[in-house]
């Protein structure tokens, strides 16, 4: 009797033992995928997680430009102010690019490079994930469809184009409450919260399920239209809407109407769930360099080398809060101090400034008074735990002191 019994839990530990096995065979990718988001922020990891995505997730490429565009150099490099002062502060800047792990930092002034840096293991010719800087490319290639007639206007509602959103959150909202982060949706993006909403969304994406179907899962909070909290599931939905409106994918959208006529000097690429469908709202890769092409054309209100690509009245508006709770300052009637136009940011206190920004600290700064474009790529791994929005700040004052400097 003892003998049958151990044979039998012999059976059961071999049993389990094959079926681990099976399962990690055929499950493998997604549990690799997994494992990688858990420990994607991990510090002395981040800045390789950040260059190498495409080893982790499955990516859709956007080719460089058949005419690629390559920014000249200055005559005579800029130097970097050496301390920056933020509030009672004097911040050594060094100090700064270093603990904020800065892996590419690019001025560009009067459409000349004015400085280049790359730090850890960074090279110029290296992608590095956006973040929600993809969400102003998503804006641009939205403002282009509705120039083109394929999205009728930016008063037509969410589910007039995806019919399969009606009795969700996004019911009846309009396209522009959506593109001024205004769309009344419950989400709460707090990284440092492992139930958020946005953490719960990463690791929903990381096992390969559909980012259309998630989106579809959130309810209604407010009232369209009335206040600005951002939400980053409201660009997914936009890049559900063009890719709908256009018939093309995001990424063959933007080769065609962005990344070959702005001249791109490098392979990009986006992030895509398992239905094919590009992480709309933070998977773009791509250069500091090309990057900064992004800028230099909303610099240029959306002109481009004797071209006009985006249309300038729609650069003009996604740069301008037109409503009061998308306006710079604290106020009630939003989350955030920041003013809000289509995906992108304007800064409490800017004159003219505006600029694409991405967690862990990455951005798209834009000087027009200046002719100045700016580009940071990091791997912030403090962001994380940055509940007052120290980074925000102390990057804005960083990249105001350099502008001064020129």
């Amino acid at each position: 009797m003892m003998k049958l019994i151990k044979r039998i839990g012999k059976g059961i530990i071999v049993f389990l033992l094959l079926g681990s096995l099976i399962i990690a065979f055929f499950y493998r990718q997604e549990a690799y995928r997994l494992y990688k988001v858990v420990t994607f922020f991990e510090p002395e990891s981040i800045s390789e997680n950040f260059r190498d995505i495409e080893s982790i997730f499955p990516i859709r490429l956007v080719q460089k430009s058949s005419q690629p565009y390559a920014f000249p150099y200055a005559n005579k490099a800029h130097i970097l102010p050496k301390n920056f002062s933020h509030n009672d502060s004097v911040i050594n800047t060094q100090f700064y690019l270093d603990y904020t792990l800065t892996d590419a930092l690019l001025v560009i002034q009067n459409d000349s490079i004015k400085h280049e840096y790359y730090s850890n293991g960074f090279q110029p010719t290296d992608t590095h994930i956006s973040f929600s800087m993809a969400k102003s490319v998503i804006s641009t290639l939205i403002g282009i469809a509705i120039e083109e007639g394929y999205i009728k206007s930016i008063k037509n509602t969410v589910t007039e184009y995806l019919p399969e959103f009606e009795g969700t959150g996004y019911d009846g909202v309009q396209i522009k409450d959506v593109l001024q982060m205004s769309s009344g949706v419950k989400f709460n993006e707090d990284y440092s919260d492992f139930y958020s909403d946005i953490n719960i969304m990463g690791r929903y994406f990381a096992i390969g399920k559909p980012m259309r179907k998630f989106a579809k899962t959130l309810i209604r909070e407010r009232e369209p239209g009335t206040y600005n909290q951002y939400v980053s599931i409201d660009t997914q939905v936009l890049g559900m809407i063009l890719t709908k409106a256009t018939g093309m994918s995001i990424s063959e959208y933007m080769y065609k109407k962005l990344w070959e006529p702005i001249g791109a000097e490098f392979d990009a690429f986006w992030i895509i769930d398992n239905e094919g469908m590009e992480f709309a709202l933070g998977g773009l890769n791509c250069t500091a360099k090309d990057y900064a092409k992004m800028g230099q054309l909303f610099l240029n209100l959306g002109h481009w080398k004797g071209k006009q690509l985006v249309p300038s009245e729609w650069v003009k508006a996604s740069i301008t809060p037109d409503a009061p709770h998308l306006m710079p300052g604290k106020r009630t009637n939003a989350k955030l101090k920041e003013g809000y136009g289509y995906q992108w940011w304007i800064p409490l206190g800017a004159l003219d400034e505006f600029y694409a920004q991405g967690i862990y600290t990455q951005f798209i700064y834009v000087d027009p008074d200046k002719d100045m474009v700016i580009v940071k790529l990091s791997s912030n791994y403090h962001f994380k735990t940055d509940t007052t929005h120290f980074f925000r700040d102390h990057e804005l004052t960083l990249y105001r002191t350099i502008a001064e400097s020129l």
